[in-house]
């Protein structure tokens, strides 16, 4: 055995270069790298030490739904602010017209510090009014970001020039915000940035990534939610030859286009009420799965070869209130192992068999701890148990297992500052990346360690 000190040196080296990859994931868009809701670094903590996680940095920052995303030695995250002696009205719910502006930060991940900023005019007419609702997408050189209400931004993502931006509402004849503000992410495929507008044929929209230039549009909406609030997905070939396919949930149907084209393939009726299409849709091999607050659970078969679907299986309770299945109305469920888990309308954490809805269990404990209107958490899977933040803003380690709920730790991460139902709530999802977490509400954006000691 070689006992001398570059010897121990290059041992120790070796076991932590082992322990610890060289190269830690990012977090560039909506639930992660592979926009799955996966989190698939290693040497995570099993449990929280006694006082919380390690903070790295508290930075000040104002209202939003928007996550972070974290790539390489910078986090990006947008936010709304108001003017001096300006406060938002009493009832969240309630449209109006505030005078505000809307940015797009660049954070230092060393230490928090701005490196970069854009602020823009951004007078406030949507209901729930806090701030920015999607996550921005980050890619090569360049940072996409949407606002509320409506303002579409590609930067430099090393100096924060604007490349090209698009208005929805000027450019694309909207005479007004959908109610809950523009909140679908959007989604980079290829040469594409693919978007949700909504009107007369242009429900969705595809502008090129580098110029802005529209490639495409399709699909009716109209009405006050527009093209709704859904997330488009693409789904690869259930084999390896058929096509890809593009999925938007929007508050008429679910349809599936070419990715390519934007031409219609098929679609399957789900007229949902309030247009609450917030949830994305989750694929687990050839079923597609979706769920809304008051419309209840729908479960597609997808054809084998063909671009085509056919209904599964579809719940529906008496109302929002008491529900069968799965009424989601914020967070994406997940599905492991022929089971879905997520939270239901009052909060409702459950377990469902995939093949038809059947409940297996159901728990408050990772919501908001008890039938709460609108109760809601965020989750992600790591490893072979799952990491959830609560809307009261806590992070949770637990097992979800088709025999039950099983909590390994919990720890506080911020406060709860958004009114909802008369309660306090934080509708935000968090990043993983670097082995960190980061997570915002609408007074501060804050990054804790979540390595292995």
């Amino acid at each position: 055995m070689c006992y001398s000190r570059g010897c121990r040196w290059g041992l120790c080296s070796l076991f932590a270069l082992a322990a610890f990859p060289a190269v830690a994931d990012d977090w560039p868009q909506w639930m992660g790298p592979q926009r799955d809701d996966v989190w698939r670094e290693s040497g995570i903590v099993d449990k929280f030490p006694a006082g919380g996680p390690p903070v790295r940095w508290r930075v000040k920052i104002g209202g939003g739904y928007a996550g972070p995303a974290v790539v390489g030695d910078r986090v990006y995250v947008t936010d709304k602010q108001l003017p001096a002696g300006t406060r938002a009205g009493d009832n969240p719910f309630q449209r109006g017209r505030t005078n505000a502006t809307e940015r797009v930060l660049c954070l230092s991940d060393a230490d928090g510090s701005v490196l970069w900023k854009h602020e823009y005019e951004c007078p406030y007419t949507v209901s729930y009014p806090a701030g920015p609702r999607t996550t921005p997408v980050v890619t090569d050189d360049k940072v996409y970001t949407l606002g509320a209400e409506g303002h579409l931004f590609c930067f430099n993502a090393a100096s924060g020039d604007v490349i090209w931006s698009k208005n929805f509402k000027s450019d694309y004849g909207r005479e007004q915000s959908p109610m809950w503000g523009w909140s679908s992410n959007p989604l980079l495929d290829g040469d594409k940035l693919i978007c949700l507008v909504g009107g007369k044929g242009q429900t969705i929209v595809a502008f090129h990534k580098d110029t802005g230039k529209e490639l495409w549009r399709a699909i009716d909406s109209e009405g006050e939610h527009g093209p709704g609030y859904g997330t488009p997905i693409i789904i690869e070939p259930v084999r390896n030859d058929g096509p890809r396919q593009l999925i938007i949930w929007h508050p008429r149907a679910v349809s599936s286009l070419n990715p390519e084209s934007g031409d219609v393939y098929w679609e399957q009726p789900f007229q949902v009420q309030a247009g609450l299409t917030i949830p994305t849709p989750r694929v687990s091999g050839d079923r597609l799965f979706l769920t809304a607050f008051y419309n209840g659970s729908l479960m597609l078969k997808l054809d084998p070869k063909l671009p085509a679907a056919t209904v599964d299986w579809r719940r529906h309770g008496q109302n929002e209130r008491f529900t069968d299945a799965l009424h989601s109305i914020i967070a994406t469920p997940v599905i492991d192992g022929g089971y879905i888990y997520g939270p239901c309308s009052y909060g409702e954490f459950r377990c469902l068999d995939i093949t038809n809805g059947d409940r297996k269990w159901e728990t408050f404990q990772p919501t908001s701890g008890q039938s709460a209107r609108w109760g809601t958490c965020f989750i992600t899977k790591h490893e072979d148990r799952y990491f959830l933040f609560s809307e009261n803003g806590d992070l949770i380690i637990a097992h979800l297992k088709p025999t039950g709920y099983e909590e390994l730790s919990r720890t506080h991460l911020v406060d709860p500052t958004g009114p909802a139902q008369r309660r306090e709530v934080v509708w935000v999802h968090p990043a993983y990346a670097h082995r960190n977490v980061y997570v915002r509400n609408d007074e501060e954006i804050v990054s804790l360690s979540l390595a292995k000691p």
